[in-house]
Formats: structure tokens, C-alpha cells, sequence
């Protein structure tokens, strides 16, 4: 008898339940809940997949291809899950080429994993024991007996008939799927609606659509588009013409001096000016620059999936990032319109800090994309070991403040950005290095430590501002902190904890969200507090209009606006939250399939707010102009 397998049908069976059970549970992760009405186009989509892989693999390498597909598809399933914990994002392929990145934040991520998020794995446990068990027997029978069949010509042929069919219906459904979800901009409702697969095939089109568009571009009418855009926004209340050529508010109140950025690890707004019930500041240095200078309170996180590197993107090019990929990655072969630019033709030299090394997510190619003179990263320092990343805040602080008496001792102007590491997630503080005692009921908790490392980082500040006293770089040094992502996850550490051990009330989504801005100009003696929301966008047009260097005139284009010279503002952000999302001076919004079905709250009262229909303009305008800034940033030339 011919001998003709025909387990591998079954292969195509299991191997289709099995995934769509993983998907089921990728569903919960995602969505909290199946929704079984959008179930057909996530089991669609796989069926379509399984039927192609049956018809153009051989027969004998079936199990292996199906299995293969499995274990790909299961880790595919596993990151995504462990993504949308940390980013609130359904990730796309593009997303997940990043994965390469996970073993520089191994502390953070570990924190997020959940015995629950293994069970995308659970078949292979059962098939190796079943497989054991299967060897045990076998020996025990000291024979193996296979049964086979001949299978005729025909049943063959009805088989890869029935299949054909399966894979056109699959394929259709799942253009219809699609078409739908290039309808939906916010993410997050798109892929329940369409499916997970569905969902990386519209984000395929899109791009590629994208690019063809892009490729009959003009970057100086994008530019224009973009003036347009904002002229048609109310940031003023008065116009321009009314106000003549009037020199705007605090125009050069920093020319000629210095510039120091820092940028903080993971800092919430929240910890600024607030004391523990032992008394003790938990921010005592920040708080009194902020008393000195401008503190925003309402200044919110824009990044996109490069993060920390995403923040850096923005305060220097005050362009938004695309969320499709870390813009140092996607973006790090251009040159980009940039603050270093615009001080290096001032005369300054710009120079930036970085305990880890400088390939962590590319910024050996956002450097020099941003025009840095010079970067300093992890052979730079002596390792203190302070956590992960290598040495600490002060020892970064140390060879940046030698590097800046270098730089005064040749009268050269300097522009030096820190990039903080020492309060990055788990926030483990190593004892010598701990400045601050906490309660005794936040010991050992995430809460305690977070503080912990926010304490450390605001100690190191001030062991900066002391090095710059007696260096004589103080008087003449503008001085700039903000803080570029949250810290504090939800699943870590609730709401209701915050509020009960800190007693100051919080939102998971505004106050997490929330970041302190704060600037400081020696000499002068601002002491504000400014009203006005904003976003790290809005960053370098304010500094820039307090150095004295006005943007229109450089036809510098800026997606942000100077917070101390506008009436009111409204700030996109759209990778933790869907795109539409925005901040404005009243509320924070996310919209739902669309406007109307979306969802406000005050970012005063940290309550629903049930009437939004006044801010559709803003919903509009903040859409409008995020795609813009993708077309924008697009277009630029690629470095020589």
C-alpha cells in the first residue's frame, strides 16, 4: 500500500484553534473583554493565514511549518500584550521590530509580566508532556504500529477545493475588515473592530499609502499648510494685527546666557511641592527653582514609542512624534530643524549626557541628527553602579560641569542637555545613595521607592547647582527641567493609593500623564505659575522666545506655541492615548470610533465632563495638525 499521511489535516484544525483561542486572550489583555460581535474578523484572518500556509507547504513539513507558526505567532502575541500593559497601545509590526530594545529595560519590563501572560504558551507545556507520555508508552509496547491510508487522488483534491474556498472567503472578509478600520483613527477601537492581524494590515496600507503621497511632496507647502492650520487657531484672543509688531512677553529675558536642559526620568508633575506626613520635601530643590522662576503645572507627555528618546526628539525639534516607530530609529538619517541649530548660530556649542550607551534606541544617529557638537555617553563616566544604566545623576553631573568650565574657560556660550537615568523604573535606590526617610508605611513599596528615586534625582540637581555656584557658570545660566514620561504604572500602583498615602488627588490617565515644566533664569526674580496646559511641543518656542531668538523670523517651523505668549492651547498626544486625543486649558479628551462618542475630563477637577461639544474645533484642529507634523518630519532631507 502507497503510504499517504493524513494526520496534517488535523494539523490545520488544532493548530486554528489554538490560535484563535490566543487570540481570545489577546482580546482580554487588550480590551478587557472578547466582544464577540468583532470575533468573525480576528478569526477570519487567521483562517486565511492557515489556509495558505496549507496549500504551499509540502505535506511531509507540515507539522513543522504549523508549529513554527505557533511559536512565532505566540511570542508575537506575548509582546503584544506585554506592550499594551506598559504603552496602553495596540502595537503594530512596525512597533515590534523594536524588540531588540527589551534587554537594555529588562528591570522595567519584568515588573509588568503576569503568570497570566504565559498562558499564550501553554500549549507547548501540554505537547511536550503529551509527547513524554507518548515515549513511555511506546517503550512499554517495545513496538510502535502506524496506522495508514491510501488516500485516493479525489479526496485530495476536495480537500485543497474545500481549503480554496476558506481562503477566499477569508481574504474577502478580511478586506471588508479592513476597509472599515481605515475608517476608525483611534487606534485602540480599531483593532476591536477589525481584528489584530486586520489591524497590522491597515497599518501596512496606511504606510504605504503614506509614502506614495510623500513621494509627490513639497516640504515648503507642507510648511505653509502648516502656518495656515495654526492661523486658524485661536491661541490669541486679540489677533496679530492688533497687536502691531509688538515684541512678545519675556522676549530675551536669557539672551546671551547659557542653557542647561534637564531632562528627568520618569517624572510626574505630582511630587513638585509636596511633603510627606513626616514633613520631609520630596522635591525640595526643584521647588524652590520653580518658586524662582515659571513653573507649569499643566504641561503633559507627548512621546511616542521611542520614549525617553521621543521626549528628546521633542524639546529639540518641537515636532510630534509619528508613533509608528522611535523617531531616533525612523527619523535619526535626517537633518532636523533643531534648538542646537539655533544656538550653534549664535555661537554656542551644544553638547548632551547620557550614562547608558549612546546606541541605546539610536541616539547615536538622533545626535547627530539634531546637530549635537559632541555626546557623552557611558565610557564617560567612572561607574558607580547606581542601577542598571551605569553610574549615577552626580556622576554625570560632575563630568557635564567639566566639560561646561571647559567650554566658559574659552568664553564659548554652551547648550548642555542631561539626560537623567537615576529615578528610571524599578526605582531602586542604592542605600549609600539615599537621601530621603521615608513613612514607615511606603518601606519596600513601589510607591516608596518611586519617591525614593525622585528624592535622589532632585538631590542631584542640587549638587549641580551647587558645582555651577562655584564654578561662576550660575549667574549666567538659564536653567530648564521637565520630566519626559510617567513613572508610576496603574497595574503597579493605583490611584487610590496615591491618594490615600500622599493624600493629593490623582488620575490614572491626566495625572499620569502630567509632567513638571520649569524655568529658571538667574536674576530675575519671576516667581509664576503659569495657567496655561501644554505639551513638551510647546517647550522650544517658549525657551527659544526667552533666549531671545524669534522662530518666525528664523521660518523656523514649530508644531508647538510659546506657552507665556498665547491665550489658550490645545496639545496633541496619541500613542498612550488614541490619536484625536488632546489637552487643552479645561480638559483632557479621547475620542472613541469619533468625536461624539468620546470621552472628557477637567484637568482641574479630575471629573467627567459630559459637555464637550464646544471643543470639537480642537478635536479638528489637533487631528488636522498631527498629520501635518507626520507629513512634515517626512519630508526632510536626509543628512549628506
Amino acid at each position: 500500500m502507497e503510504r499517504v499521511h493524513v494526520w496534517y489535516k488535523s494539523k490545520l484544525v488544532t493548530i486554528g484553534l489554538l490560535l484563535a483561542l490566543k487570540l481570545l486572550l489577546l482580546r482580554m489583555f487588550f480590551f478587557g473583554a472578547i466582544y464577540w460581535r468583532s470575533l468573525p474578523g480576528e478569526v477570519l484572518a487567521v483562517l486565511g493565514l492557515l489556509c495558505l500556509v496549507e496549500l504551499l507547504t509540502p505535506e511531509k513539513g507540515k507539522g513543522v511549518v504549523y508549529w513554527s507558526l505557533n511559536a512565532i505567532f505566540s511570542f508575537l502575541l506575548f509582546s503584544s500584550a506585554l506592550y499594551y500593559a506598559h504603552f496602553g497601545t495596540v502595537p503594530t509590526y512596525a512597533v515590534l521590530s523594536g524588540l531588540n530594545q527589551v534587554p537594555q529595560v529588562r528591570a522595567s519590563i519584568s515588573g509588568l509580566l503576569r503568570p497570566e501572560q504565559f498562558l499564550f504558551f501553554a500549549d507547548f507545556a501540554l505537547a511536550a508532556g503529551w509527547q513524554v507520555i507518548r515515549v513511555l508508552r511506546q517503550r512499554r509496547r517495545g513496538a510502535v504500529y502506524t496506522l495508514v491510508f491510501k488516500e485516493q487522488k479525489r479526496r485530495k483534491w476536495v480537500w485543497n477545493t474545500v481549503v480554496t474556498v476558506l481562503l477566499l472567503v477569508s481574504v474577502a472578509s478580511s478586506l471588508y475588515y479592513v476597509r472599515q478600520g481605515k475608517l476608525i483613527d483611534n487606534e485602540i477601537v480599531r483593532a476591536e473592530k477589525v481584528g489584530f492581524l486586520n489591524y497590522q494590515v491597515v497599518a501596512a496600507i496606511s504606510s504605504r499609502e503614506e509614502n506614495q503621497k510623500l513621494a509627490e511632496g513639497d516640504i515648503e507647502e507642507t510648511k505653509a499648510n502648516i502656518r495656515k492650520l495654526q492661523s486658524s487657531y485661536p491661541y490669541q484672543t486679540e489677533p496679530d494685527a492688533a497687536q502691531g509688531e509688538r515684541e512678545p512677553d519675556y522676549f530675551g529675558i536669557a539672551e546671551g546666557m547659557n542653557l542647561i536642559v534637564i531632562q528627568m526620568e520618569s517624572f510626574q508633575n505630582f511630587p513638585i511641592n509636596l511633603k510627606l506626613d513626616n514633613g520631609a520635601e520630596i522635591t525640595p530643590v526643584l521647588n524652590k527653582l520653580a518658586g524662582e522662576g515659571i513653573y507649569f503645572p499643566h504641561v503633559y507627555q507627548q512621546i511616542g514609542q521611542g520614549n525617553t528618546s521621543d521626549a528628546e526628539f521633542m524639546f529639540n525639534t518641537s515636532i510630534y512624534p509619528t508613533a509608528a516607530v522611535a523617531m531616533s530609529t525612523g527619523y535619526g538619517d535626517r537633518e532636523l530643524p533643531s534648538l542646537p541649530r539655533l544656538l550653534q548660530q549664535r555661537g554656542y556649542t551644544a553638547n548632551t549626557l547620557h550614562v547608558n550607551k549612546v546606541t541605546f534606541w539610536d541616539r547615536n544617529k538622533l545626535y547627530p541628527a539634531l546637530n549635537f557638537n559632541q555626546y557623552y555617553d557611558k565610557p564617560a563616566f567612572n561607574n558607580d553602579h547606581f542601577n542598571d544604566y551605569g553610574a549615577s545623576d552626580e556622576e554625570m553631573y560632575r563630568v557635564g560641569v567639566e566639560k561646561m568650565k571647559d567650554l566658559h574657560a574659552r568664553n564659548k556660550l554652551f547648550y548642555t542637555q542631561f539626560v537623567t537615568t537615576s529615578s528610571h523604573s524599578p526605582f531602586i535606590v542604592p542605600e549609600s545613595f539615599q537621601q530621603i526617610e521615608l513613612p514607615a508605611e511606603l518601606e519596600g513599596t513601589n510607591l516608596g521607592n518611586y519617591i525614593n528615586a525622585i528624592h535622589y534625582t532632585d538631590y542631584a540637581i542640587g549638587q549641580l547647582v551647587e558645582q555651577l555656584k562655584e564654578a561662576d557658570l550660575w549667574d549666567n545660566t538659564m536653567l530648564v527641567f521637565y520630566g519626559d514620561h510617567f513613572g508610576l504604572q496603574p497595574k503597579e500602583t493605583s490611584a487610590e493609593e496615591i491618594e490615600v498615602q500622599l493624600g493629593v488627588p490623582y488620575d490614572d490617565t491626566i495625572s499620569r500623564f502630567n509632567i513638571p515644566f520649569i524655568i529658571h533664569v538667574p536674576g530675575k526674580p519671576l516667581g509664576m505659575v503659569s495657567k496655561r496646559a501644554g505639551g513638551q511641543v510647546d517647550m522650544l518656542p517658549t525657551v527659544a522666545n526667552m533666549l531671545g531668538i524669534s522662530l518666525k523670523k528664523e521660518q523656523f517651523t514649530a508644531l508647538g506655541q510659546d506657552l507665556m505668549n498665547i491665550d489658550r492651547n490645545v496639545s496633541g498626544i496619541r500613542y498612550y492615548l488614541p490619536t484625536g486625543s488632546f489637552f487643552n486649558d479645561e480638559i483632557m479628551f479621547i475620542p472613541g470610533q469619533g468625536f461624539e462618542d468620546g470621552y472628557a475630563v477637567s484637568i482641574k477637577t479630575l471629573e467627567p465632563v459630559a459637555d464637550f461639544a464646544q471643543y470639537r474645533q480642537d478635536y479638528e484642529y489637533i487631528t488636522s495638525l498631527m498629520k501635518l507634523s507626520d507629513e512634515y518630519v517626512k519630508l526632510l532631507p536626509k543628512r549628506r
